[in-house]
């Protein structure tokens, strides 16, 4: 950036901020001395937010009068510029892709896609207009490998990495870099959200899946020996790539995040789709057993 837009304070939007990877990224982008402008659906964490030394704006991403809102108030705070945007809020709908209704579906496109995509077309004119600007957006191992009873939110992280790749060759030479970021299992409160939703939507007594459900409960509910797991990282694992992404001259395309993510990755190089599939399966044939 040019010495003038240096003097100026960087800001940055960061979607889902009430816990897990958007709080950690947020505070520590503030620690850079960012600008961060956290988003939160609820009062409570809007307010704690605020107590952090952040500037919380309220955002429903099911809700276009509510990022029209969040994006006003936004610019009326940086005098209508923004250097950066990370795209990070998201839930998991779990459930056999047999047992999953138009309803939970939609419901899962909505956060994840549409209303990502939505206000990722909000700040593309703001960049466009400043001839800088940085867009991230939080994907998955899951964006490129799909592992049974997730086919919602494999369906919502692959139409993100594809929206995603498009969208940066139609950027190119705009000042605009876009990346992704894959991160494989993080500590978080995803399956707590990801529970909540599959108690919403699915119907275990009457599926035929519903033994294997049960063993998905326990570990969505946190009962098991493990609710994380062998390879799970914290979130400023996730929060280093961002800062890369953000700041690097030559910011990635993608970023993994995580072993199972490199492993993935490579053997999807080398393997062909039935030898893939046979490496999916064996990664959750516990899960897979039931009781």
């Amino acid at each position: 950036m040019a010495s003038s837009q240096r003097a100026v304070t960087r800001s940055v939007l960061v979607t889902g901020c009430s816990s897990g990877i958007g709080h950690a990224a947020a505070l520590a982008l503030a620690q850079r001395g960012w600008q961060v402008f956290a988003t939160a659906r609820r009062e409570e964490d809007l307010a704690r937010l605020h107590e952090e030394g952040l500037v919380p704006l309220p955002l429903e991403l099911t809700s276009s009068a509510s990022i029209d809102a969040c994006v006003t108030r936004l610019l009326e705070h940086t005098g209508g510029r923004l250097d950066a945007l990370f795209n990070n809020a998201a839930y998991g709908q779990p459930g056999a892709v047999e047992d999953l209704t138009r309803t939970a579906l939609r419901a899962q496109l909505e956060v994840n896609l549409l209303g990502t995509h939505e206000l990722t077309n909000r700040i593309i004119p703001i960049m466009r207009e400043q001839g800088f600007g940085r867009i991230v957006q939080n994907s998955s191992v899951l964006g490129f490998a799909a592992l049974p009873y997730r086919g919602a939110y494999v369906c919502s992280k692959f139409a993100l990495e594809g929206l995603t790749d498009a969208l940066r060759q139609e950027l190119l030479g705009s000042g605009i870099h876009v990346s992704l970021i894959e991160p494989g299992p993080i500590a978080s409160r995803f399956r707590e959200n990801a529970y909540r939703a599959f108690r919403e939507h699915i119907d275990t007594d009457g599926s035929y899946h519903r033994h294997i459900y049960r063993t998905v409960e326990t570990r969505l509910s946190g009962k098991g020996a493990s609710s994380g797991g062998a390879f799970t990282l914290g979130p400023d694992a996730v929060v280093d790539k961002l800062i890369h992404a953000l700041e690097s001259r030559r910011p990635k395309a993608r970023y993994h995040v995580t072993l199972p993510t490199h492993l993935f990755g490579l053997l999807k190089r080398l393997l062909t789709t039935r030898g893939m599939d046979r490496v999916l399966l064996a990664s959750t044939r516990d899960e897979r057993k039931g009781d």
